[in-house]
């Protein structure tokens, strides 16, 4: 089965960097599945998980934002954060979660109202990820 190098990349450090056979990501225009000797492309991408199959396995890894680079010999994901299943503090995740729903019932200030939408988001994606 060919594969491909897969990069999870962040401010802090990389997240991961493994051969995989496939990769599924969510991307501005809607959901994409990455095989080998996919085309050359950049899109953004949407706090999302990105689901990963390599040797006949299937792992996730929230990421929150970032880019997606497809080049010839391998695929780099440009995150503004990404975490493993085990990395992620569900206790955590449910309070911020809990911190955005109340924001967003609260005042409408426009600014406050995207960034709590966005912290939604992230909070659900981190949870979603950690449940699997």
């Amino acid at each position: 089965m060919s594969s491909f190098l897969l990069e999870i990349v962040t401010p802090e450090r990389k997240a991961y960097a493994q051969d995989v056979n496939m990769i599924i990501v969510k991307g501005s225009e809607g959901e994409l599945g990455i095989l080998p000797n996919h085309i050359p492309m950049v899109t953004p991408l949407k706090i999302a998980p990105v689901t990963i199959k390599r040797d006949r396995s299937e792992e996730v890894i929230a990421v929150n934002g970032g880019f997606l680079e497809i080049r010839k010999d391998k695929v780099v994901i440009l995150a503004e954060s990404a975490e493993l299943p085990g990395d992620i503090d569900v206790a955590r995740a449910e309070s911020a979660k809990q911190r955005a729903e109340q924001r967003l019932n609260g005042k409408r200030d426009e600014y406050d109202h995207v960034r709590a939408e966005l912290a939604l988001q992230r909070a659900l994606n981190r949870i979603g990820v950690a449940g699997r």
